[in-house]
């Protein structure tokens, strides 16, 4: 039997600051780097305010709140597994917190976020001038090939924020569950066990 259904405090203020911070960074770092200007120092910009906003990440992952640790929404195959039973159904799910696939998919940006910053920081397009602050640390053939990883890591990006675009429309229209709200207020809907 379920349990009755009520409104918690779940999401800090400086986990909000840090999605909402994370995903305007991340958008206008990807404009930038998709259609310029041909000097890329805005873009380089957003990929250090994302790098500072992922070592916070990491940082609050191990002793934020309770919430916003790693240790509260990371669960093995067999919570996945009976999360997806139910994950069609037509009524809201009244998570936690990060729901088990709703928990890999921030562990996926994450790390491709870090990917991303990292083959940023080590590229050289042999422009002379959009030339990653790292380069010199590391082999040509490695400068060369990080950027075609940092191309193929926007495409990725993409892919991510379209799918978690798509993932928060499924909730709230056919399971009837705003996503959105409780990252704004920190206040969220969720059934006591």
């Amino acid at each position: 039997m379920k349990g009755p259904v009520r409104e918690v405090r779940l999401w800090d203020p400086l986990l909000r600051g840090f999605h909402w911070l994370l995903a305007f960074f991340v958008i206008l770092g990807w404009c930038l780097g998709q259609f310029g200007p041909a000097k890329m120092t805005l873009h380089f910009w957003c990929g250090y305010v994302v790098a500072g906003l992922l070592l916070f990440r990491l940082v609050w992952g191990f002793f934020g709140p309770a919430p916003a640790r790693f240790s509260h929404f990371l669960r093995g195959p067999g919570a996945i597994a009976g999360y997806m039973r139910g994950m069609f159904l037509r009524e809201p799910s009244y998570w936690p917190g990060h729901n088990p696939l709703g928990a890999l998919s921030v562990i996926a940006m994450l790390a491709v976020l870090a990917a991303q910053v990292t083959t940023g920081l080590i590229s050289d397009p042999d422009d002379y001038i959009n030339v990653g602050p790292l380069a010199s640390y590391v082999s040509g053939a490695t400068r060369s090939k990080a950027v075609g990883w940092h191309n193929l890591g926007a495409n990725l990006i993409l892919v991510l924020v379209l799918l978690h675009i798509a993932v928060i429309l499924f909730y709230r229209f056919w399971k009837r569950e705003n996503l959105v709200q409780p990252m704004i207020t920190g206040r969220k809907q969720v059934r006591e066990e």
